[in-house]
């Protein structure tokens, strides 16, 4: 008699449990991933899917706050004079990638505003894009795993202030 093989499913991240729990809807969307480097990236050609923007999370580190999040579309770049200025500090720079594991828990690539606020209670921005959307595709948590989400759902759940830090070219 032999055992047939069950189905291989993909286990939830800390990020998707999380937002069960707290009764949070999105859907789970994949990427296909490379290897650059030492760190793995999303292969895409686009900023967006199905019409949604995605989005990235940056960790940095203020001068008064220590470590911040700040979200946004992939297509941006960050102003670092802005998000200091909405985040109290005089002046934000990203932790260096030696660092990331260590300041947010998660591998660059994975980062997440829910996995990071359920590590740590860093203050988390969220780009004026994203209070403007009606979805958006953030990090499950995992290289690879996104899921597409309500901003506002996602603000509510970890605390995150919207600002106008995104601007098409960096500073």
């Amino acid at each position: 008699m032999t055992k047939l093989s069950k189905k291989k499913k993909i286990q939830k991240t800390l990020v998707e449990k999380i937002l069960d729990k707290e009764k949070i809807s999105y859907e789970g969307m994949t990427f296909a991933t490379e290897t650059d480097g030492d760190t793995q990236e999303l292969v895409t050609d686009d900023n967006s899917r199905d019409g949604y923007k995605i989005y990235k999370t940056l960790v940095l580190t203020g001068n008064k706050t220590g470590p911040l999040v700040g979200m946004l579309p992939l297509d941006k770049h960050l102003s670092y004079k802005e998000l200091a200025k909405i985040s109290g500090n005089k002046k934000v720079g990203m932790v260096p990638l030696k660092d990331l594991v260590k300041t947010s828990g998660f591998e660059h690539g994975a980062n997440s505003p829910v996995g990071i606020r359920s590590l740590h209670n860093y203050p988390i921005y969220f780009s004026k894009e994203a209070d403007e959307a009606e979805k958006i595709i953030v990090s499950a948590g995992k290289v690879g795993q996104s899921l597409l989400i309500e901003p506002h759902d996602l603000a509510r759940a970890v605390n995150a202030t919207f600002g106008d830090f995104a601007v098409d070219k960096p500073e």
